[in-house]
C-alpha cells in the first residue's frame, strides 16, 4: 500500500470519526478532493460518496474497501497462520521415508483416463504418507506432464509401479499379504469409516467412466462407498480417494500405539 493509499485512508476515517456538522463537512471536502485527484480510478471511483452532507453509510462505501486494502498489505499467510512450505522431502522408499508419515497403504488407478486427475492421486496419496501408487492399464505415470502439473512435485516423492492390468496388481498385493478394498457405488458397500479393513491394505480405484469390472470387484476382501446426498452418485475419483484416503489414516492412526515422546 502506497504513501497516496495511507493519506486517502487516514482522511477518510476522519471524517467518518466527526459528527455531523462544520468540521466533517472541512474533512469530507479534503478527503473527496484528494481521491479526485488521485491517479488511481478506483479512488477516484469512491470519492462521490464523500459528497456536502454525506451520512455514515456513504461514507462506509469509500472507506470500506480502502480498509481492507490497507489490511491486505500488512496482513500475511504467517499473520494468519497459514502455512505454505512443503516438508523436506525424503527419497521414495529410502531411510528417511518414515519421516513422510507413511501408513501401510497403497492405491492402484484402473485406467483412469484424466492424467490430471492421476496427478491429484499421487498428490494426495504422498500426502497422507501411502506406501505407493500402481498405474495400471492405460494409466499415465509419474512421468506424463500433465499427471507432474497437477501433482507438485510429489510424483517423485512416492513410489509408483506399473502393471498391465489391475488384476495383476491384485494379485502381487495379496502375495505380499495385503487387504485389498475396492472403491466402487455398489448396493451394500460400507462406508469408509466403517468398511472392513486390516493393514497393509491396498485400495483399487476404477475409471471414471466406467469403475471397477465387477470381477475385480468380487475379487476384493472389502468394498466401500462415500455415502452421497445430492442427485448424483458418484464423485470425481480423485475427490473420492482424498474422503477415503483420509477415512483410512484416520483409522490407522487411532489404531496404532503412539510412540512415547
Amino acid at each position: 500500500m502506497t504513501e497516496k493509499w495511507h493519506t486517502a485512508l487516514k482522511l477518510v476515517r476522519t471524517a467518518f470519526a466527526l459528527p455531523c456538522g462544520a468540521h466533517r463537512e472541512s474533512a469530507l471536502s479534503k478527503a473527496r478532493l484528494f481521491l479526485e485527484s488521485a491517479s488511481d480510478a478506483r479512488m477516484r471511483s469512491w470519492a462521490p460518496h464523500l459528497k456536502p452532507g454525506a451520512g455514515d453509510r456513504e461514507i462506509l462505501c469509500a472507506l470500506v474497501p480502502l480498509e481492507r486494502a490497507d489490511t491486505r498489505s500488512r496482513l500475511s499467510d504467517a499473520d494468519l497462520g497459514i502455512t505454505t512450505q512443503d516438508a523436506t522431502p525424503a527419497p521414495p522408499g529410502g531411510a528417511g521415508a518414515s519421516s513422510r508419515g507413511i501408513f501401510p497403504v497403497s492405491v492402484a488407478l484402473d485406467n483412469i483416463r484424466a492424467a490430471l486427475n492421476t496427478g491429484s492421486i499421487f498428490r494426495t496419496a504422498e500426502f497422507f504418507g501411502l506406501e505407493s501408487v500402481a498405474v495400471c492399464g492405460y494409466t499415465a505415470g509419474p512421468e506424463n506432464p500433465q499427471v507432474a502439473r497437477s501433482a507438485l512435485g510429489a510424483e517423485k516423492a512416492i513410489p509408483c509401479a506399473r502393471f498391465a492390468s489391475v488384476r495383476d496388481a491384485v494379485a502381487a498385493a495379496k502375495a505380499e499379504g495385503r487387504f485389498v478394498i475396492a472403491l466402487e457405488t455398489r448396493l451394500g458397500a460400507a462406508p469408509p469409516e466403517t468398511v472392513n479393513h486390516a493393514f497393509p491394505a491396498l485400495l483399487l480405484l476404477g475409471s471414471e467412466r466406467f469403475g471397477l469390472d465387477p470381477s475385480v470387484v468380487e475379487s476384493a476382501d472389502a468394498v466401500c462407498a462415500i455415502p452421497g446426498h445430492g442427485m448424483k452418485n458418484s464423485l470425481n475419483v480423485a475427490v473420492a480417494f482424498a474422503v477415503v484416503a483420509a477415512a483410512l489414516r484416520r483409522r490407522f492412526d487411532e489404531s496404532t500405539p503412539r510412540a512415547p515422546s
